[in-house]
């Protein structure tokens, strides 16, 4: 797969499940089964259920992805 004919979706991770591979639910209601990038993996990125990530999906199979980058969440502020 040629990297300008990947599609880029975001989607909130659903499951967690072995072997670095993840359910995504994406926009519409649609799940995919994804796993980690490259250098998610080779940098030991956590990814946890609730994070919200970037993945890229492949025109001919729609069903699985690749996570290619995670959000960071915003911060929380404390009102005292």
């Amino acid at each position: 797969m040629a990297k300008e004919d990947a599609i880029e979706l975001e989607g909130v991770i659903t499951e967690v499940l072995p072997n670095a591979t993840f359910r995504v639910g994406v926009q519409g209601g649609h799940d995919i089964l994804a796993t980690l990038g490259g250098k998610l993996r080779q940098h030991r990125i956590r990814i946890l259920a609730g994070d919200v990530v970037k993945l890229e999906v492949s025109p001919y199979d729609l069903s699985r992805g690749r996570i290619t980058f995670r959000y960071t969440k915003p911060p929380h502020h404390s009102v005292s």
